[in-house]
């Protein structure tokens, strides 16, 4: 499913050929026949996929293959005559922060927690000379390498890791993105030190976590779930997170965005038809979640490494 060679080669230009060993053996575990029951499946969907400029494809035939993965959480996509409208308006969060980050043109970039690639194929579109992204889920994977394959995309990857599992103190990076993933941490301080380390000397971070609303340094720890998500360990008010992002060591902290996220931009649709935002709000009010709490609340924050 993960194209190693190119991937490889890829890496081997940024200086990090150091990763082909342990790289190997944890992308040839996490993508073996036994690894998710439906590997195989979703490999046969891939398999049968036309390539990018194939005259031959049929439009209603590839949207079907392309509906068997899913749920769709990121997009949305357009291959053609297909539009893949995804749970997240992803969009509308990448017009919120890509006017405001650095140029990407020609930057090693690092997304960390990157689903489906949505934003990696963004980062690309930008002008990025490559994208690694890094996330666990087997399914997200899939959805990336058919949008790949339908794109013709290269200099870009997804593979099935998580942070901590890539080598340490790679400083090969020159945009490292986390959004999504540092309320799934029960450790932030760790997850920032591991985001720091993997970037070059002023290299940039753009980090994108949920936010507690408060002028003061307070976290909330919610007991049980958030908004119906589970494993939701801390929320930070802005000036906590700022704290906790100079803690670890990055300069030049600043917030760019702070954006209560809305049914327009998280919703259930064809392509992801389960329980979306609405159903985790309180239906009398919808400003607080169903448990209580002040309803989703997302910050976009940029920060340099020294």
């Amino acid at each position: 499913m993960v194209h190693v060679e190119a991937l490889f080669a890829d890496l081997d230009s940024i200086g990090l050929a150091a990763w082909r060993t342990p790289l190997s053996q944890l992308l040839a575990e996490r993508l073996s026949p036994g690894a998710h029951g439906h590997l195989a499946e979703w490999q046969d969907i891939l398999d049968a996929l036309p390539a990018a400029g194939d005259p031959a494809a049929g439009a209603d035939s590839t949207a079907e293959r392309l509906r068997q993965l899913s749920p769709w959480r990121k997009g949305p996509f357009d291959i053609g005559d297909i539009h893949i409208d995804a749970e997240w308006r992803s969009d509308m969060k990448w017009a919120r922060l890509a006017g405001e980050i650095s140029p990407l043109d020609g930057r090693s970039v690092l997304d960390v927690g990157c689903g489906n690639g949505y934003y990696a194929m963004r980062m690309l579109e930008a002008g990025a000379g490559l994208v690694i992204g890094i996330d666990p889920t087997l399914l997200f994977v899939a959805q990336f390498e058919a949008i790949r394959k339908l794109k013709g995309s290269t200099r870009v990857h997804v593979l099935p890791l998580r942070m901590e599992e890539l080598p340490p103190d790679a400083r090969a990076f020159d945009t490292t993105f986390s959004m999504g993933v540092l309320y799934h941490r029960r450790e932030p301080l760790a997850h920032l030190r591991q985001l720091h380390d993997s970037l070059s000397p002023g290299g940039e971070l753009v980090l994108e976590p949920l936010v507690y609303p408060g002028e003061h340094r307070d976290v909330i720890e919610p007991a049980g779930r958030y908004a119906r998500m589970r494993n939701v360990w801390h929320l930070p008010t802005v000036p906590a997170l700022i704290e906790w992002v100079e803690s670890a060591g990055f300069l030049d902290v600043r917030v760019i965005d702070v954006t209560r996220t809305t049914t327009a931009e998280q919703r259930a649709t064809e392509w992801m038809r389960f329980e979306s935002l609405r159903e985790a709000l309180d239906p009398t009010d919808p400003s607080r979640t169903i448990e209580g709490l002040p309803a989703p609340t997302r910050a976009i924050l940029i920060a340099r490494s020294p």
